[in-house]
């Protein structure tokens, strides 16, 4: 068995100790209430055994990325698949580190379930390892990448403990105006995040069915001399064409509930390759995110936010409060140096210039300033507990936007691998 084989066979193991870890720790929490035991005991016992299994699944992910970079010879950050790997093993790395400073279950309550799901989704792209393109062949690119990820993954578990705040104050019950429009927020918040939750099951559903459609792309290209010429690419779909790229025929189509032609045509500013293929992702992730939605919904018979709120009871929100900022702080310095710093001193050796305006660029950038405001106002302007958590939820949505957002829907340098 090779090395490589070793780390995926690792990558597997550490998914399935994130999940068991998750249930540990919803036992923890939710269990008080049946529980014969004190509830403090309780919690306490459930979340050790939580926080060993979760350090057991960090250590399996720690082996897969160490024996992958060994195996493969480059750093296992150069492709989509081994860069949300190494951000859901970066959330891993920072919830370790503040639930270790406030010992409170509660935080892997949410911090696993992002993590679960960042590794689920990685695992939507193509494994195999890649040989790296010149520009990603240096040294300060695995220095930019990986600092600039754990600043991601700190500002994620600042996400989760904002979101916890904002369940835990929020009143589901409440009739008045402010009130419905706080838990509308929250659910839209919940709903965001299971529209990822939808798209990796639909990849997988479609994939396992061996699903098949294929496209030729005719576009335009102007070589160095200016001399305008027309190019044909053929476009791979794994999911069922509602959208088929711009100017293309098709191929071939597998049927599916009777479609077997595309709804509609990408707009010409999406004539990109892969960019028709992206559009309809976004369709699916938000056809197969909101049917999930609406089962939980049925299941349930409440909204999402209400189901969770009575298990944040006797939480101090003032706790979480503090969580979800400091986490911030800590990212902040982190992503500052990994995400701008580090990023330009790269960009400059691979490119001749220390900034492009390319789309991720940019991104980063507004992830950066966004940031730098919510620093600003928590401490000069004393924004704390609601308004601080909603800015702590927001930021993080900015950042997923930024990671997965950018490759999907806008074509850039840094779009090196699609959906």
């Amino acid at each position: 068995m090779s090395l490589v084989d070793f780390s995926s066979d690792a990558f597997i193991v550490a998914f399935f100790l994130y999940c068991f870890a998750f249930m540990f720790y919803v036992i923890a929490i939710a269990g008080k209430k049946w529980s014969n035991r004190d509830p403090i005991q309780h919690e306490k016992r459930w979340g050790r055994i939580a926080f060993i299994t979760s350090s057991l699944g960090l250590a399996s992910h720690l082996t897969f990325f160490f024996t992958r970079w060994a195996g493969s010879g480059q750093i296992p950050t150069s492709n989509m698949y081994e860069f949300m790997t190494f951000l859901g093993m970066a959330i891993m790395i920072a919830f370790t580190i503040v639930f270790a400073i406030y010992r409170k279950p509660l935080l892997g309550m949410f911090s696993l379930p992002l993590t679960v799901i960042i590794v689920a989704y990685a695992s939507v792209f193509p494994q195999e390892v890649q040989p790296l393109i010149p520009a990603l062949n240096n040294y300060w690119l695995k220095v930019h990448v990986t600092t600039a990820a754990l600043g991601e993954a700190f500002f994620a578990v600042g996400f989760a403990a904002g979101m916890m705040y904002l369940l835990r104050v929020v009143d589901f019950k409440g009739k008045t105006k402010e009130a419905k429009r706080s838990q509308f927020w929250v659910e839209f918040s919940l709903y965001s995040i299971i529209l990822i939750v939808g798209f990796i099951v639909a990849v997988f559903a479609f994939r396992g069915a061996g699903y098949e459609a294929q496209f030729i792309q005719e576009k335009s290209s102007i070589d160095g001399k200016g001399t305008e010429s027309t190019i044909t690419e053929t476009v791979d779909y794994t999911l069922p064409p509602i959208v088929k790229p711009y100017n293309s025929d098709i191929v071939k189509a597998d049927s599916f509930l009777g479609m077997e032609k595309p709804i509609f045509e990408a707009p010409y500013w999406m004539n990109g390759v892969n960019s028709g293929r992206k559009l309809n992702t976004v369709v699916w992730s938000i056809i197969a995110g909101s049917l999930l939605y609406g089962l939980l919904r049925l299941a349930f018979r409440k909204p999402l936010g209400a189901v969770i709120h009575p298990m944040m009871e006797g939480v101090d929100p003032e706790d979480l409060d503090e969580i979800s900022y400091r986490s911030i702080a800590i990212g902040f310095p982190i992503f500052t140096l990994g995400a701008l710093i580090f990023a330009m001193i790269w960009a400059n050796i691979a490119w001749g210039r220390f900034w492009g305006w390319d789309p991720k660029e940019v991104w980063a950038l507004i992830t950066w300033l966004y940031y730098s405001a919510y620093l600003h106002f928590r401490l000069s302007r004393g924004w704390q507990g609601k308004p601080s958590a909603w800015l702590a939820v927001i930021g993080f949505v900015v950042v997923l936007f930024t990671l997965v957002g950018v490759n999907l829907v806008i074509a850039g340098l840094h779009s090196y691998s699609g959906v």
